[in-house]
């Protein structure tokens, strides 16, 4: 993968935005798992990727991580279709709820670090 990871700059205004106004889930995620290297790796928060902006990006793990609000259960296809271009871009996307953020953060906590010790596991 390329060393800019397919960094979208034109929606740069649009990722700065979002991130001063994350939701609680993003919040939380990113203070208490995310931030400061806390499961090993270093995550960036609204990231512009291709045509989109992932919640949160490890470059190193090539990992997207997305919080999913109430309005994405209208969404389904969008974001399936979200998830595919991103695929094609060599990430892996892992969703979380707002409802599993903010009330089992242990078991998405739990469901990272399986994730990246898998990966990990691959790649050696």
């Amino acid at each position: 993968m390329e060393d800019n990871h397919h960094y979208n700059k034109k929606l740069k205004p649009l990722a700065k935005a979002l991130r001063s106004d994350s939701t609680k889930a993003e919040i939380r995620l990113w203070c208490e798992l995310l931030s400061k290297k806390k499961l090993g790796y270093s995550f960036l928060r609204q990231r512009p990727i291709g045509n989109y902006i992932a919640d949160f990006l490890c470059k190193e793990l090539a990992l997207i991580i997305e919080v999913d609000g109430y309005s994405h259960n209208f969404k389904t296809e969008e974001d399936a279709e979200r998830d595919r271009s991103l695929k094609a871009l060599g990430f892996t996307v892992l969703r979380f709820t707002d409802d599993e953020v903010m009330n089992d953060l242990s078991n998405v906590q739990r469901t990272l670090e399986t994730w990246i010790a898998e990966k990990s596991e691959k790649n050696n």
